[in-house]
């Protein structure tokens, strides 16, 4: 980190918070995959966490600031408060509240809580703005229809990328089947508009002083069974996880299957990330869903 973009972090601080801010120690912190992070600590004590990707990236994190404070206002779950966003020669930044993270996990009361936070919707899918999937473009106009959203600007899209990222074997052509028959996976199910996090693999939570804490969202409103779905994705999420959750609000039968059509999004925005075996993997699960859909 220059001391240029050092100094701009600090003014951003200083403005955001209406109190001087010094730099006094900067670390490493890790970022992900897509991003840089570090940990800011002031002469002051005052500490911050902060993301820094390329200049074009900024669109993105002021999506990712903007989709925290769409989490903190629904009041269900802790997320990390978004000081500032910017950018600095040709860097953009997101700078947040710093959260000692670690100590006793809690993770019935973070089933309870997502839950609660599932409960918060709004009269369409999708949301007021368009955001990203890591740094994939995930577009989220609005619309009235469920099945028809999950087509147009999640199944779809990622289709077309993989197709043109040069997608092995079938894939394409079976994704096309697959989009034809999504209805035949929603018999009798009309699911909410519900606040979703959006990218719930085990590594976007954590719990802070034993509060259970989530960041790095991909806001929308979308059937709850979306965020289920992707915590049994990667792992991460304990038993206790899962059933605290269903016993605040328990899932409809269909969800066994209806997991692998939400999943089958976040693996092929994987293999559109970062290629390998994402694509077979992802022509297994279109396999799999064309013979439920019968």
């Amino acid at each position: 980190m220059t001391p240029s973009l050092l100094a701009d972090l600090a003014a951003a601080i200083s403005a955001a918070d209406s109190q001087p801010f010094t730099c006094e120690r900067m670390t490493a912190q890790g970022g992900g995959c897509i991003n840089r992070g570090f940990a800011l600590a002031g002469t002051d004590g005052r500490r911050y966490f902060a993301k820094l990707n390329d200049a074009d990236n900024l669109d993105m994190f002021a999506a990712e600031a903007d989709g925290l404070r769409e989490l903190e206002a629904a009041g269900a779950i802790r997320v990390p408060r978004p000081v500032a966003c910017g950018g600095s020669g040709g860097e953009a930044f997101l700078i947040l509240e710093w959260l000692n993270l670690g100590g006793q996990e809690r993770p019935a009361e973070l089933g309870r809580q997502l839950a609660q936070l599932h409960r918060h919707s709004q009269t369409a899918f999708g949301w007021w703005r368009d955001n990203a999937i890591g740094s994939t473009p995930q577009h989220n106009a609005p619309m009235p229809d469920w099945v028809e959203f999950f087509r147009a600007q999640r199944l779809r899209p990622q289709l077309e990328r993989a197709r043109g990222n040069g997608a092995p074997g079938a894939l394409p052509r079976l994704g096309e089947r697959l989009l034809e028959r999504l209805e035949a996976f929603f018999p009798g199910y009309q699911p909410l508009p519900s606040l979703l996090h959006g990218d719930l693999w085990g590594g976007n939570h954590g719990y802070a002083d034993g509060v259970p804490v989530l960041f790095d969202p991909a806001v929308y409103y979308g059937d709850r069974e979306v965020d289920l779905a992707m915590s049994e994705l990667f792992g991460g999420y304990p038993t206790a996880f899962g059933a605290a959750y269903r016993e605040a609000w328990p899932l409809d039968a269909g969800y066994r299957v209806r997991r692998h059509l939400y999943n089958l999004y976040h693996v092929l925005n994987h293999f559109n990330l970062f290629g390998g075996g994402y694509a077979a993997q992802a022509e297994g699960m279109i396999g799999r869903l064309l013979a439920e859909a019968g």
